[in-house]
């Protein structure tokens, strides 16, 4: 490929890092990630961090921790408020634990939330908001706060595509109560497969813990806010006190996370300065709409929606990207209401999707890198200059 869609994060330190857990023969959960963890919570301004198998295994146990707090739990039948574009997963889990989902527009400049659509779908019946920062890109969080106000809402964050999003000088992903992240190959960082989930609420950590970990107790620190725990490492070895899965990380995946989390500043810095790139070179370009910075993004990738005026036809692109050899996707799951999988859910559509339906048959994206893209995006450019 002459423009691919992701590239390797790794080099010898990380196959260095995979070689000490070999050599330690300890392959399942075990120090590296709990030191990973830490390193992570730290980084990102978190008091907790929690390592699972990937981005889409923490959005399942972040949605589950809610259905098992003392105070404010979330039952079946409850309201949440999801936008219309995101990846499969930030809604299964949604459905899985039976709640209501009611599907919100997106803006097609930011590809976030509409927030005028928004603040209509918000009411009485609203238990909990999820926000996705949609391929690096902030929400405006002062404008949803506004709109949720002294409501009692939960607010929830789906940052798997928007590692190093920052808005107003804060990470993305710890704006609401947990927030989730992904190192699958094509993100940010890579650990083969992996995810976590952050909280500044300890309950919602200890839970998270022991339903990461088939619902034991074994886990869970002594003084903890799931279950009382006993001194007896027998008894506290097989007791289930909540019903949970096995969805830990590998202790190899937390080894080359550690070695990641180092690079991760240069990573994101290096997508951002691709991204200026790419902006100065299609910001006057009338045929596509590209997406508009808030906060300051971590730049996943590069999206583009074709435009009405433009006469052009998105199949005729996609053939002329394939035969340049410029890899493309899908702007992630496109309009989600429009799903096969969705007769299954108890779900409604607030007023109409119109942007996400627009986006769904005129959007595309390419992809960002650590790497220097200048070659890359010139010749895109040119490629997309040729269209008739």
């Amino acid at each position: 490929m002459q423009y691919k869609l992701a590239t390797t994060t790794w080099d010898n330190k990380e196959i260095e890092a995979i070689q000490k857990v070999i050599d330690s023969n300890i392959y399942s959960m075990s120090r590296c990630v709990e030191q990973y963890e830490s390193e992570f919570a730290s980084h990102f301004g978190s008091k907790y961090a929690v390592m699972t198998s990937s981005g889409s295994t923490a959005n399942l146990i972040m949605t589950a921790a809610l259905f098992f707090r003392k105070e404010n739990k979330l039952q079946r039948g409850d309201e949440i408020i999801v936008p219309a574009v995101s990846w499969s997963t930030t809604y299964f889990p949604l459905q899985q634990y039976g709640l209501k989902v009611k599907f919100v527009d997106i803006d097609l400049e930011t590809l976030n939330y509409d927030l005028g659509a928004l603040e209509e779908a918000i009411s009485n019946s609203t238990k909990a908001v999820m926000i996705v920062n949609l391929l690096g890109n902030p929400n405006d969080f002062n404008e949803i706060n506004r709109i949720i106000g002294n409501r009692d809402i939960l607010v929830l964050e789906d940052n798997c595509e928007s590692m190093g999003a920052i808005y107003k000088g804060k990470q993305c992903g710890t704006f609401g109560l947990m927030g989730s992240f992904s190192s699958f190959y094509s993100h940010h960082i890579a650990t083969m497969e992996g995810g976590m989930v952050v909280t500044d609420d300890e309950e919602c950590y200890h839970l998270l813990l022991a339903l990461r970990a088939h619902g034991w107790t074994r886990n869970l620190p002594k003084k903890n806010k799931v279950a009382e725990k006993s001194d007896n490492w027998f008894k506290e070895s097989f007791r289930f006190v909540i019903p949970g899965y096995n969805v830990r990380p590998l202790e190899m995946s937390g080894a080359i996370g550690s070695e990641q989390l180092k690079k991760l500043s240069d990573l994101i810095d290096q997508r951002r300065a691709n991204a200026e790139l790419f902006v100065e070179t299609f910001k006057n370009d009338d045929r596509f709409l590209i997406q508009k910075e808030i906060g300051t993004s971590s730049w996943f990738g590069f999206s583009f929606i074709i435009k009405e005026s433009s006469g052009l036809n998105r199949s005729e692109i996609l053939k002329m990207l394939e035969r340049a050899n410029i890899e493309y996707r899908p702007i992630v799951s496109g309009d989600f209401t429009k799903s096969e999988s969705l007769q299954y859910f108890d779900s409604e559509i607030h007023c109409e999707v119109k942007n996400a339906r627009y986006l769904d048959e005129n959007g595309f994206f390419v992809g960002n890198s650590h790497e220097d893209l200048t070659s890359e995006i010139k010749y895109l450019y040119e490629t997309l200059l040729s269209l008739k």
